[in-house]
């Protein structure tokens, strides 16, 4: 019998079910329902809130998104309501989302952290919340995604308290650390993994002699961050997430289907898109078409057999 897109792109995802592995990533869907005017929420695996903190963000000042080259700089240093707004005024809309909702938490200590996680775990309707620890637009929370003593120390935390709740931790594009990084996770309790964050980076107007973003770097996303992305991915997944049995969400230019299945075949279950929803926010229907008909073409009755099936030979 041939299968119907929904059939072979399913996805379990800790035990989630999803539509397809597309996710739409933190930062980029708003808090729950903006984006239904522009893209059909039904037609997705589900999205990820924007990073929740414990109080509530104004961000830094314009400018703050400026185009590059084979990409996005965004340094909005995670403008949001706050933990306590966003239960009030967000959190009910979620049972009635047409595809999963997935929390995000960011935040300056430990206990920051614990608060919005205890936040999301009374919220029944989000089985699962990404763990923001290394957004390189602002200057506090960073340091929990340089240092894997740190890292682990929070997840730890964190995991204690999400008693109900399963938890997804958000490396950083950590070039020679992202195995020890991984682990560390893995070890404190994290259940997945999302790979990863955007790249610091920075652009000056020439005529002016100014930096382009009013908080001078911020984090490179888009086209240009995807091979670094395949990689860190290929050495999670064959480093330690394969063998301990740990998921991988890949994140970080998927503009096609060829980017989304790159991340399959190197080891992510599912992926997530971002700034290509701000140029074209129908991206993720012409991404799925086109990877419906590669997974047929594999030969597979589901893409989740084509995890990791990179063919290395030496």
């Amino acid at each position: 019998m041939p299968h119907t897109s929904d059939d072979i792109l399913r996805t379990d995802l800790l035990g989630i079910p999803l539509r397809n592995p597309l996710l739409l990533a933190a930062g980029t869907a708003g808090y729950v329902d903006e984006l239904t005017q522009a893209v059909d929420l039904s037609r997705v695996g589900g999205l990820v809130t924007k990073s929740i903190t414990r109080e509530q963000r104004e961000g830094n000042p314009s400018w703050r998104v400026v185009e590059t080259t084979g990409g996005m700089l965004n340094a909005v240093g995670l403008a949001n309501v706050g933990a306590e707004r966003f239960e009030r005024e967000q959190a009910h809309k979620i049972a009635d989302s047409p595809c999963a909702v997935f929390g995000s938490i960011a935040g300056s200590s430990i206990e920051d952290y614990i608060a919005v996680a205890e936040m999301f775990d009374r919220t029944e309707a989000i089985p699962a919340v990404e763990l923001n620890v290394s957004c390189p637009n602002v200057h506090d929370g960073k340091q929990f995604g340089d240092d894997p003593v740190a890292l682990k120390e929070l997840v730890s935390a964190v995991r204690v308290a999400l008693p109900s709740t399963k938890l997804i931790v958000k490396l950083p594009p950590a070039i020679n650390e992202i195995v020890a990084l991984s682990a560390a996770a893995i070890e404190a309790g994290a259940d997945a993994l999302t790979i990863a964050n955007t790249i610091p980076a920075m652009a000056i107007d020439v005529d002016s002699r100014q930096p382009k973003l009013a908080n001078v770097t911020g984090g490179l996303s888009g086209p240009a961050v995807h091979p670094v992305a395949v990689r860190l991915i290929h050495l999670a997944y064959t480093g330690c997430a394969r063998d301990a049995g740990v998921p991988i969400i890949g994140v970080g230019g998927v503009t096609a289907w060829r980017d989304a299945a790159e991340f399959i075949l190197a080891g992510a279950s599912a992926f997530e898109v971002g700034t290509t929803l701000f140029a074209d926010p129908r991206a993720p229907k012409r991404i799925l078409g086109g990877l419906t008909k590669w997974a047929r073409e594999q030969r597979v009755d589901s893409i989740g057999a084509l995890v990791g099936n990179v063919e290395i030979t030496r």
